[in-house]
């Protein structure tokens, strides 16, 4: 009976590495981390980029919805629409401002902003804003001022928080939008 051992091929022996291979080794593997880590943030960046192109786009499409009804809607509660802007941009005394919709006519304006999903903090931030609407658009200073939330969806009671402050609560629903105000709503002047 052969002895099968006899024909395998003896370890090879490697003497253990040095200090100045082992950190050779560490060098080379920091580096090839380094590479993987600038290729995540290259990719989260871009991932960042997509998002906002996203949302941005989201949110224009939107502002188209609720605009493309706006004047319609605002005519059959009896403001009278001459005209519309839509994301009104500006820079009062060092303060940015953005309104996203504004309709017009030769006594009032309806500023309305416009969310995919609105929520309570919305509301807060727009009711603080609209306060300053004359400030920071002086050209409209002696017309009367109406806000508006116009959205998807609302979380929270959002949209009663709103029509309680005195808002147009506007929901985008398919291809068009409608004031869920009971017919009865008075919007309050700003």
């Amino acid at each position: 009976m052969e002895n099968d051992s006899v024909n395998e091929p003896l370890a090879t022996y490697s003497p253990p590495l040095n200090f100045n291979q082992v950190w050779q080794l560490f060098q080379e593997t920091d580096k090839k981390f380094q590479e993987t880590d600038k290729q995540f943030k290259e990719t989260d960046q871009k991932i960042k980029e997509l998002s906002a192109l996203f949302t941005s786009q989201w949110g224009k499409l939107i502002e188209s919805l609720v605009e493309g009804d706006l004047v319609n809607l605002l005519n059959q509660r009896g403001i009278r629409v001459e005209s519309t802007l839509q994301r009104r941009k500006g820079n009062f005394n060092g303060e940015n401002f953005e309104f996203d919709i504004i309709a017009i006519n030769s006594h009032e304006i309806v500023i309305v902003e416009v969310k995919t999903t609105l929520r309570v903090n919305d509301v807060e931030d727009f009711h603080k804003k609209v306060w300053k609407a004359k400030r920071y658009m002086p050209e409209y200073a002696d017309k009367k001022i109406y806000g508006g939330v116009a959205f998807i969806t609302a979380d929270s009671a959002s949209d009663r928080m709103a029509e309680k402050i005195g808002f147009f609560v506007i929901r985008a629903t398919g291809n068009s939008s409608s004031i869920i105000n009971t017919k009865d709503f008075k919007p309050k002047a700003f």
